[in-house]
């Protein structure tokens, strides 16, 4: 008996699995999707990024940030090779917090269209000031539990 598995056509032309190019620009990203099998179950799935990096668009320097990604899959899960190639494309990306924040969120909703997202971006100090920014798709369905982030308020974060 074989220990690999076969691999199923419905995931053919995805980025698990092969050898790919890291994207230069988030545009570059890709952001593949698998099929839920679990879509008539509500449930919670959690990524977490805590070493997201941009470029500030006015210095030139870096940003740092905590991500914190909840959502409630539909018929889509998000698949986690994508996701990380496309936090990795931020890393020469010159952007303000809140526009990094805001553009993961409205990608990741409108490539997996869940029954509902949210972000945290808990930024570092920049400046002296950290800046936290959060963003959501709509309500959380009826009856499901969701944990809290779990990222203090800053108080020299780690």
């Amino acid at each position: 008996m074989s220990k690999t598995p076969k691999k199923s056509s419905k995931f053919e032309g995805l980025q698990l699995g092969h050898d790919v190019e890291w994207p230069q620009t988030p545009e570059q990203a890709k952001l593949d999707r698998v099929p839920n099998p679990q879509a008539d179950t509500n449930y919670v799935v959690r990524f977490t990024a805590p070493e997201f990096t941009s470029i500030c668009p006015v210095t030139g320097q870096p940003d740092f940030a905590h991500l914190m990604i909840d959502y409630v899959p539909g018929q889509w899960l998000l698949e986690s090779k994508s996701l990380k190639l496309f936090v990795a494309s931020f890393r020469n990306h010159g952007a303000f917090h809140e526009d990094c924040t805001v553009m993961i969120g409205k990608r990741i909703a409108a490539a997996i269209k869940p029954k509902f997202l949210r972000i945290g971006g808990y930024w570092y100090p920049r400046g002296g000031i950290p800046i936290d920014v959060f963003w959501q798709t709509g309500r959380l369905p009826k009856d499901m539990w969701m944990p809290d982030q779990g990222v203090a308020p800053y108080r020299g974060r780690g």
